[in-house]
């Protein structure tokens, strides 16, 4: 069952003149049955997830070991070059070299005319102004265990870097969006130096903070309905921009002072295979020195390290979660039964979650450093074990409350 109000409409073309936003309702409704079902496949899920989880949580420790290893080897040999001339006694050595990050040739955007003279990198940001769909959803449950889902479809313009498929939209209609024939691009110097080292293009990609490169208008490629303003270049008008209208920004690296650590090879470098196991290449805007880049190296490898813990525990609670939705489902043919056993499914699977997590990291860290492995086991088994005795005390405070209600005693 669909109930849907749009609050207007649009057509399609360049000359559209569609509304700013728009949205509908939809209302859908989910038989017990069908929930069962649902629920019945989500405990096969759950079964991939659970170990998938556990694989991540493995593979992340190893990963972080050996990257903090390799980062400690490799501040422990690295040895400084100098900045002027190429040393041949330390090829195939990790180096450290400071000096000017240079360009002697011209980096320019083909499509556009845009040139950054000097320049290590030069981005090209394209957006297009797009229809974007949101839905936020209310879910009901009924009497029997079915399910009533209202769900509000809103539609706004927006700029975007990345196409927006609109065919994917619940309601096309009104709302398409062209498709994105200009992408964004990057250009990067094909004979940077690094004082007098050569330092090649894959090295430099993503290299430097970009810097805003207000573009000349008379340079530009003539465009149809092109026009620039505060530096930024449109295709359309931005002042009451249609859908497909075109803004693109350009920036750049200049050239300037770097740091690096790697493997000389020849007058360029390579990637140092650690014994550790890592391959070290460590480039970095600005004069650092070795100790402080390497700081930084093994500061982000900590950062990495808990993102992908906490991705592995979020996966490894969804799959504990599917696995015990079939009971919430059961269980809501009586909808606040229902509820009650959700809560307590979510609880039993954050338990098991603080339980086999640390258990799955312990085990990693006993393989990797068994000292730090077993102290993690022990904190995650003090978790579990002060969680399960504060619920059985809260149970037991609950059962010896004094019962109400009854027949009077006479006297």
């Amino acid at each position: 069952m669909s109930d849907s109000a749009p609050d207007d409409g649009g057509s399609t073309g360049e000359s559209w003149t569609e509304p700013m936003s728009a949205s509908f309702t939809e209302t859908t409704h989910t038989s017990f049955w069908q929930r069962a079902l649902g629920a019945l496949f989500g405990i096969l899920i759950g079964l991939v997830l659970i170990p998938a989880s556990g694989w991540l949580l493995f593979w992340n420790e190893g990963r972080a070991v050996q990257t903090a290893r390799s980062l400690t080897e490799g501040g422990g040999a690295v040895v400084s070059a100098p900045a002027d001339r190429v040393d041949p006694a330390l090829e195939g050595r990790l180096v450290y070299v400071s000096a000017p990050l240079t360009a002697s040739s011209t980096l320019k955007d083909p499509e556009f005319g845009v040139a950054a003279p000097n320049a290590i990198r030069l981005v090209r940001r394209v957006e297009m102004y797009q229809w974007r769909e949101r839905q936020h959803s209310e879910t009901r449950t009924r009497v029997g265990g079915g399910q009533e889902t209202v769900t509000t479809y809103s539609y706004s313009r927006e700029w975007s870097s990345s196409a927006i498929d609109s065919n994917r939209f619940r309601q096309i209609e009104g709302h398409r969006n062209p498709p994105m024939n200009l992408s964004s691009r990057e250009f990067v110097a094909t004979n940077a130096r690094l004082g007098p080292y050569v330092v090649s293009e894959e090295h430099i990609q993503g290299f430097g903070n970009p810097q805003r490169l207000a573009p000349d208008p008379s340079a530009l490629t003539d465009r149809p309905r092109q026009q620039v303003i505060d530096g930024q270049v449109f295709v359309g008008d931005p002042a009451a921009p249609q859908v497909g209208d075109l803004r693109i920004t350009f920036s750049l690296v200049p050239s300037g002072p770097a740091s690096l650590i790697a493997q000389q090879a020849g007058e360029g470098f390579a990637p140092y295979q650690t014994h550790a196991g890592d391959r070290l290449f460590l480039l970095r805007p600005g004069t650092l020195p070795p100790e402080a880049m390497i700081q930084a190296a093994e500061q982000f490898n900590q950062i990495l390290t808990w993102i992908l813990r906490a991705a592995g525990l979020v996966v490894m609670f969804l799959g504990f979660m599917l696995i015990f939705g079939p009971l919430s489902v059961f269980a809501s043919v009586i909808p606040p039964l229902g509820a009650l056993v959700g809560f307590a499914a979510g609880l039993a699977a954050l338990l098991l979650t603080a339980l086999f997590g640390p258990l799955v990291i312990a085990v990693a860290w006993f393989a990797y450093r068994p000292l730090v492995g077993g102290l993690v086991l022990a904190l995650g088994l003090a978790i579990t074990f002060g969680v399960a005795r504060l619920l059985k005390r809260r149970a037991s405070a609950k059962a010896a409350l004094p019962r109400t209600g009854g027949a009077a005693t006479a006297s």
